[in-house]
C-alpha cells in the first residue's frame, strides 16, 4: 500500500491557491482513477482505490499546511508504512509554472509542509515537486505562495493536472523518471 498526500489548507477560500495545488492533484487523480468516497479520517480527509495494481491511500490532511506532518504521520502508523510508502505532491517555488519533477528525500526549501513531516516522519519520503514559479523577489514570496492561480493560469493548471493523473501510473509503479518524462510530454501537446 502507498500513502499519496497533497499538501494545502482547508477551507473555500484556499482553494485555488498555489500553495494548494497539491490539494487538487489528489483531486484530479481521485476522479481520473475512480477511487472510493471521501471520508473523514487520520486529521484529513483520504480515498482509497488502486492505481494499476497498487493500492494507493490518497490524504489531503486538515490540519492546515504547518501541521501536516500530524496527519500524514497518524495515517503512516495505522498502516505501519514506512517512509518510502509515502509521496507527497507539493507547490516548488525554485521550479518553473507547471513543471514537475520528482524525487527521493531532500531538502526542504522552506515549505512548512515539508518541514512539519520531517519533523514526524524524516526526510526519505518521495516528493512531487508542483512548479509554481518564484515572484522575483523574497518579500514577494508569501503573497504568490497564498494567491490564487490567475485566470490566464487555468488552462496549464487544468492540463498539468490532467496530465498528472493520466500518468500516474508510473509513479505508483516506482518508475519516477518515466512519469516525469510522459507529463512533460503531455505538457507540449
Amino acid at each position: 500500500m502507498q500513502i499519496w498526500t497533497g499538501l494545502g489548507n482547508p477551507g473555500p477560500r484556499y482553494a485555488l491557491h498555489r500553495h494548494n495545488v497539491g490539494f487538487m492533484a489528489c483531486d484530479v487523480i481521485g476522479e481520473a482513477h475512480d477511487f472510493g468516497p471521501v471520508q473523514k479520517k487520520f486529521q484529513g480527509w483520504v480515498q482509497e482505490g488502486r492505481i494499476g495494481t497498487e493500492k494507493v491511500l490518497l490524504l489531503k490532511p486538515a490540519t492546515f499546511m504547518n501541521e501536516s506532518g500530524r496527519s500524514v504521520a497518524e495515517a503512516m502508523r495505522f498502516y505501519k508504512l514506512e517512509p518510502d510508502a509515502l509521496t507527497v505532491f507539493h507547490d516548488e517555488l525554485d521550479l518553473a509554472p507547471f513543471k514537475v519533477k520528482v524525487r527521493m528525500g531532500g531538502g526542504l526549501a522552506g515549505h512548512n509542509g515539508l518541514r512539519s513531516i520531517n519533523q514526524h516522519l524524516g526526510p526519505d519520503f518521495r516528493r512531487v515537486r508542483i512548479g509554481i514559479g518564484h515572484p522575483g523577489h523574497k518579500d514577494r514570496v508569501t503573497g504568490h505562495v497564498l494567491g490564487n492561480f490567475a485566470k490566464a493560469e487555468m488552462d496549464d493548471l487544468a492540463d498539468m493536472l490532467g496530465a498528472m493523473a493520466s500518468e500516474a501510473s508510473w509513479l505508483a509503479e516506482g518508475d519516477d523518471a518515466r512519469f516525469m518524462n510522459d507529463v512533460a510530454l503531455r505538457m507540449q501537446d
